[in-house]
């Protein structure tokens, strides 16, 4: 099944910095527990999207980062 990108490179760039703000902040034994948890599958989620360029949430908001015409 292939998808429509859906967002921008600003967007990707966003998502990989905060995915590594997140995996630092358990590396350095702040984030732990529960908490740790939510937040690294969270950080998964954000990189397997920032890696597609595609948000699967987008299209349930109308939303589109992405520069390029959808036939691209």
């Amino acid at each position: 099944m292939r998808f429509t990108k859906n967002m921008g490179k600003l967007d990707r760039v966003l998502r990989f910095v905060l995915a590594a703000v997140i995996i630092g902040l358990y590396f350095f034994g702040i984030l732990n527990g529960l908490t740790a948890i939510i937040l690294l599958t969270f950080a998964l989620a954000t990189t397997l999207t920032g890696i597609t360029g595609y948000c699967p949430l987008y299209p349930l908001f109308g939303w589109n980062t992405c520069k390029r015409s959808p036939q691209d």
